[in-house]
């Protein structure tokens, strides 16, 4: 039957009961989140934060059982409670259930808060109960005047502009505030914070936040923390970010840098390689996709978003880090030593290779290969249509 033919009144009457009972479904949803929100009142009150990782685990076991006595599949049982709960742990968020009851709220300054990633990390400090105020070109409030006023004094801006508005914005911070930057390198911006606020001895924490302003969730989202000057005021900080459900890595800058040349560098870097590579070998990319599987669709994906993307915001990430240089080595020399393998053909290099490798990544390998084939069966699932 041609996609365009009548279909059968038989399921088309079948169709109609689906959607009279996903319509039941979604009414229980809402009212699902009707209790939710009760629920976020007393986390509020009582104190607890948002996220419970027991008895997450105890519902998505109790709800696997079921589903597994009801005939149907536990894991897509799994996948869609484990969703609904990270709405439930958002609308608690968006309901203040974070907000420590018992703290004070401090007037918070954004320095580029109608930026993406600053509006981000301004409803951040506001879901906990703080007052936030936004400093920006356009805006009327001026940075130079929330600088001197504020409690918290967030910089993001640019990479290039960090250090000369620290340098600018510094010295205006007040002695009882924190001075605090949400840059992707950290040993540079901290340095210059520290300077600038040496004579008012202002509070200092370093931050980098390890997502980007489009992620739909914060909750679980991995926040790094640099100390610079005051353990009140990290200890502050630290506490205000896991309240809002998110992780929070203490890090010396030094060591942050170093590892951001993996995480960060080493990763882009592969990325427009891959991509100025598809972009010059002469083969069109709709030819490509005829023959796709899903590991080639998901890293044309990841390259097609990246490329997508400011070259602004990743230049400076990859310049401006201390690691670059060794870590843009490294890869070429193991791409050159990949590549004379491949040409003459040396089955038994090519092994060495992979056991090398293999004794690196140790027992994680079994955590990437079932993390990875969850990955690609929603890859394939959602890209069929």
């Amino acid at each position: 039957m041609k996609p365009s033919d009548p279909k059968p009144p038989a399921l088309t009457a079948l169709r109609e009961r689906i959607d009279g009972l996903d319509r039941q479904v979604l009414e229980l949803l809402a009212k699902r989140m009707e209790v939710v929100a009760e629920v976020a009142a007393v986390k509020r009150t009582e104190g607890v934060q948002i996220r419970d990782y027991q008895r997450e685990r105890q519902l998505l076991d109790d709800r696997r059982a079921r589903a597994q006595e009801l005939g149907l599949a536990p894991a897509p049982i799994e996948s869609i409670y484990r969703q609904i709960m990270l709405a439930s742990r958002d609308y608690q968020a968006s309901l203040g259930a974070a907000a420590p009851a018992q703290v004070e709220p401090r007037d918070v300054a954004v320095i580029g808060g109608e930026g993406e990633m600053g509006a981000l990390i301004a409803r951040i400090f506001q879901d906990v109960g703080n007052r936030v105020r936004i400093a920006d070109l356009g805006t009327e409030l001026t940075p130079l005047e929330a600088a001197r006023s504020a409690d918290v004094v967030v910089i993001s801006v640019p990479i290039g502009a960090t250090e000369d508005v620290i340098a600018r914005l510094g010295p205006e911070v007040r002695p009882d505030a924190l001075l605090m930057d949400v840059t992707s390198v950290k040993q540079a911006p901290l340095a210059a914070m520290l300077a600038a606020t040496e004579r008012s001895g202002a509070s200092v924490v370093g931050a980098h936040p390890m997502f980007g302003p489009g992620v739909h969730s914060v909750q679980g989202q991995r926040m790094v923390l640099c100390r610079g000057r005051g353990d009140g005021a990290y200890d502050w900080v630290a506490g205000l970010l896991e309240a809002r459900g998110l992780v929070v890595t203490e890090a010396d800058a030094a060591a942050h840098d170093r590892a951001m040349a993996l995480v960060q560098v080493l990763t882009h870097f592969q990325t427009q390689v891959l991509g100025l590579s598809l972009a010059r070998v002469g083969i069109g990319l709709e030819e490509t996709r005829r023959f796709t599987s899903p590991a080639y669709l998901m890293e044309l994906y990841i390259a097609a978003r990246h490329f997508g993307q400011d070259p602004q915001l990743y230049g400076p990430i990859e310049m401006l880090n201390p690691e670059t240089p060794r870590v843009t080595a490294a890869f070429q020399a193991a791409a050159r030593e990949l590549s004379e393998i491949l040409e003459r053909r040396d089955q038994a290099a090519f092994d060495q290779l992979f056991q090398e490798v293999r004794a690196y990544f140790g027992d994680f390998t079994a955590e990437a290969t079932e993390q990875s084939s969850f990955l690609i069966d929603r890859l394939v699932e959602r890209s069929m249509g």
